[in-house]
C-alpha cells in the first residue's frame, strides 16, 4: 500500500520529503523511519550548533521527532518546503532549550545565521506573478522595442549598447525604449 500510495504521490511531481510528510500524517511508521533517516543529520546539526552540547541537541533531536509525529498534519505543502518546516521546528525546539536553562537571551542572537534569507514563499509567488505580468506586458510590444526595452532596463545595457545591438541610431533606440516604457505601464496598470 505504501509503495502504491508513494508511487502515485510521485506521478503527481510532489518531492520525496512531502511524500514521506503525507504517509506520517497517516501515522505511517515506515514514513516516518524514512523521513528520520533523511533528516535527522541535518537537524540534528541545527540543534548543536544552538545547545553547543551533543547530549542536549540528541533531547532536543528526540523531541523535535515527537512533534513533527503529531503535529505533521499542520505542513502546508507550497508555503515552505519540508526541510525548512522541520528545520524551523528543531529550532525553535532548542531555542526553547536554551530558554528553559536560563541561559541570556542574547546568546540566541548569534544564531540568525540558521534561518533562510531567501524570499518568503509568499514574496516568491508575488514575484512570479509580477515577472509573468511584466512578460506577457513585454511580449505585447513591438520585437525591437521589446529587445530595447528588456536589455535597457532588465540586463543593465546602456542606451548605446542596444543601440548597436540592433544595428539602430541611438536616439531611435531611446524613443522606442520611452514609448515601450509607456505600453508598458498601460498594461501593467489594467
Amino acid at each position: 500500500m505504501y509503495d502504491q500510495t508513494c508511487a502515485a504521490t510521485q506521478s503527481a511531481g510532489t518531492s520525496d520529503l512531502e511524500q514521506l510528510i503525507a504517509q506520517v500524517v497517516l501515522k505511517d511508521r515506515r514514513a516516518f523511519a524514512l523521513l528520520y533517516e533523511k533528516t535527522s543529520a541535518k537537524l540534528f546539526g541545527i540543534c548543536l550548533r544552538i545547545l553547543k552540547d551533543r547530549s542536549e541537541a540528541e533531547d532536543v533531536l528526540q523531541e523535535t521527532y515527537i512533534k513533527i509525529w503529531h503535529k505533521a498534519d499542520r505542513f502546508a505543502v507550497g508555503r515552505a518546503s519540508v526541510i525548512t518546516w522541520l528545520s524551523t521546528i528543531a529550532r525553535n525546539q532548542a531555542i526553547d532549550r536554551l530558554r528553559a536553562k536560563g541561559k541570556p537571551h542574547d546568546d540566541l542572537a548569534d544564531h540568525d545565521d540558521i534561518r533562510d534569507l531567501g524570499p518568503t514563499p509568499e514574496q516568491a509567488t508575488l514575484a512570479r506573478d509580477q515577472k509573468a505580468q511584466i512578460d506577457l506586458c513585454l511580449d505585447q510590444l513591438n520585437n525591437d522595442h521589446a529587445f530595447a526595452v528588456r536589455h535597457t532596463y532588465l540586463s543593465g545595457w546602456s542606451y548605446q549598447q542596444s543601440a548597436d545591438a540592433l544595428d539602430k541610431p541611438l536616439n531611435t533606440v531611446k524613443t522606442w525604449i520611452r514609448r515601450g516604457l509607456m505600453q508598458l505601464k498601460e498594461c501593467l496598470s489594467q
